[in-house]
């Protein structure tokens, strides 16, 4: 992970190569951004360029001895902490440390779901525990082996345990020589308020659109028209606009789905109601919710529509050609009430509620919604 390799975010690129080359390097910097927006690969492209031996105006040079263990990820004053999920073999970062480097060499923007995937620990709670943090003391005890810069690299310390936050307090108020600390979060209000204000913080807010748009256009091949609204419907977000991408065809199915149940309602066809019920009772829970929440948004997004404002309005081609039509009938009389009755499956349907009967009343009480 290099500066180029973020998408957009140049003015805080340009903040952190500024300091490093006027020799402003505070002990512990706290990137804060969601997992889509580039803080990671800000920081880890901030603790290269700390050490990089011969860098440039702009990046990393990628060749120096220090480059090229920080490919791998195997350098020795590099040291990773980051959520886990305890086993009776594996207690610490260390014992994960192999999957971590791979996981690693192959992911620039990713969530805590993708790192545990990868674990196949999908469903389990992972957190920094508290054994952690004897091997963080220990670590910043030894000296430093060839670097400029001993970095403590923590992703999520807000999974940290208490005991762990409380010792890795000290560290960041009596640092060793030369070792600089750099947390990733996501959710900092979760951190100890002590280590808050004992840290730089550096806010990465959301993907310019503009970048975004660019990186969809070279990457996935797609039109400029299209990637302009892939980079507008995924609010500045890498990982949602790849979502966004690959269930396409998912969202093509839920908007028929859509169109099928708000006809059937408004001509109030029995019939039809019956038969889209039976379809829906046989697509699975989950895709069944997720059906009920795309509808959900696509309540409001028609609501919003009829503001004609842009900016706030977040559908693909197809959903605005029918919205056209259907965003008439949503209004400030039915909005809430739909949104209620479309919730209330929902949950119907996540309490195991026999889906045909959730969905055959769900289209009786929109035929009234409809009206109003």
């Amino acid at each position: 992970m290099f500066f180029k390799d973020i998408i957009g975010q140049e003015p805080i690129k340009q903040q952190l190569i500024q300091a490093i080359q006027k020799g402003v390097i505070p002990h512990a910097h706290l990137f804060c951004g969601q997992a889509g927006t580039g803080a990671f690969p800000m920081a880890f492209a901030y603790a290269r360029y700390l050490n990089c031996q011969e860098r440039t105006a702009t990046d990393s040079c990628g060749k120096c001895p220090s480059c090229l263990k920080f490919n791998e990820m195997v350098h020795p004053d590099l040291h990773f902490i980051f959520p886990i999920v305890k086993d009776k073999k594996k207690e610490i970062c260390d014992d994960y440390i192999q999957e971590w480097r791979d996981f690693l060499t192959t992911h620039i923007y990713f969530d805590l779901n993708m790192w545990l995937s990868h674990m196949d620990a999908v469903n389990k709670q992972a957190l920094i525990y508290a054994k952690e943090s004897d091997d963080i003391i220990h670590k910043v005890s030894l000296r430093i082996y060839e670097a400029e810069y001993r970095i403590l690299f923590i992703w999520m310390p807000e999974r940290m345990h208490l005991t762990c936050a409380n010792k890795l307090l000290k560290v960041i108020e009596e640092p060793p020589k030369n070792t600089i600390i750099l947390m990733v979060s996501e959710e900092p209000d979760k951190i100890l308020g002590t280590i808050l204000s004992r840290s730089q913080r550096i806010n990465i807010g959301p993907i310019q659109t503009d970048a975004l748009a660019k990186t969809i256009e070279t990457t996935f091949e797609r039109s400029f028209e299209e990637a302009q609204q892939l980079a507008h419907m995924s609010h500045g977000n890498y990982l949602t606009m790849v979502d966004t991408i690959n269930v396409s065809e998912e969202n093509a199915y839920f908007l028929e789905q859509f169109k099928l149940i708000m006809r059937n309602s408004w001509a109030r066809n029995v019939k039809g109601m019956k038969l889209f019920a039976e379809e829906m009772a046989g697509i699975g829970r989950e895709r069944q919710k997720n059906f009920l929440a795309y509808c959900q948004r696509l309540i409001r997004e028609n609501f919003m529509y009829r503001f004609q404002a842009e900016d706030i309005n977040y559908m693909n081609q197809e959903e605005r050609m029918f919205s056209v039509k259907f965003a008439p009938f949503i209004n400030e009389r039915n909005v809430f009430d739909f949104i209620e009755e479309l919730s209330n499956s929902e949950r119907h349907i996540s309490q195991n509620v026999n889906a045909k009967m959730v969905f055959f009343d769900l289209s009786l009480h929109i035929t009234v919604l409809l009206k109003k």
